[in-house]
Parts: C-alpha cells; structure tokens; sequence
C-alpha cells in the first residue's frame, strides 16, 4: 500500500505501546469502481491490510476514514480508556515525500521536503541509476531514479 496519511495513536499499558493507523492511496478497480486501502497495526483483529470501495476516488477515500473511525472508537482498547491521542508516540515518524515522475525522459524525483530550492543541494553521490541530492549540513534532500518505470513502484507512478 503506498501510504498517503497516517496517525500513531498511544495504547496504554505496561510498556505503552503505538497504534498506526494508514490510509492509501486510492486506485481504481477493473470495474470502474475506486478502493482505498486502510490498516490499523496495533489494535487486535486488524494487523492486515483491508478496503473499501466508493463510485469515485473521494468517496473511497472517505469510507475508508469513516471505517478507521468506527474501528478505533468501537475498538476494546478505545471502551477501556487505554486508547490515547495526545500521548506522544514513541519511535521514529514517517516523513511525507514528493514523488514527481517524467515519463518522457523516464525520470522520477523522490524530494524529502516539498520544495527544494536551485542551489540547495551542493552535494550529488550517483550509483548506478539512482543521484542522491544532499543539502549543506548533509541531509538527504531528494533521489533521482533513472528508468523509473522500473524502478519506481506502480502505486507511486502518478
């Protein structure tokens, strides 16, 4: 599933531990209908990838917001108070990336930040097909794929 949001909720108890919940990225069935993919790790019954399906890529969307919503309030763990969404969740956090796709040139740019301005990367690395764009203090600032079609994911050739 290419993730396109995400909440880390906290459950407690001894240790505390998270619960992540993810929504995908629509796509559109054979049939002309849309699906949504959505997944809640952390709750019992739902470690697996489920979802639902709505006349267009919105209403997918929504149905699967409406579906993470009743499981998490209706959830045991939610009835017994030990579901939280103001604790701090522990552990590193997902990073939105921007995924831009030339399919003339058959290049795709992977930017860790939403825009990257001319002159902020002064370090490039290239290895076989893929550059790496590094900004002054080291941070990775975006990867270009060479023959993306290949390379990149279908879910992320947008």
């Amino acid at each position: 599933m290419y993730e396109i949001a995400h909440r880390v909720l906290t459950l407690r108890g001894d240790p505390p531990q998270d619960v992540v919940v993810t929504v995908g990225m629509p796509y559109e069935e054979p049939t002309g209908e849309w699906s949504c993919p959505y997944r809640i790790d952390g709750l019992d019954g739902w470690e697996h990838d489920r979802k639902v399906t709505g006349l267009d890529s919105l209403g997918a969307v929504e149905l699967a917001m409406a579906m993470v919503r009743a499981a998490v309030t209706g959830s045991h763990e939610a009835k017994e108070g030990r579901l939280s969404w103001e604790d701090v969740p522990s552990g590193p956090r997902a990073q939105t990336v921007y995924v831009t796709w030339d399919r003339e040139n058959d290049l795709a740019y992977i930017a860790m930040k939403h825009e990257i301005i001319p002159g902020e990367a002064v370090r490039q690395v290239v290895a076989e097909d893929v550059v790496l764009d590094y900004g002054e203090q080291g941070r990775l600032l975006g990867v270009e794929l060479m023959n993306a079609d290949v390379r990149l994911p279908t879910e992320m050739r947008m």
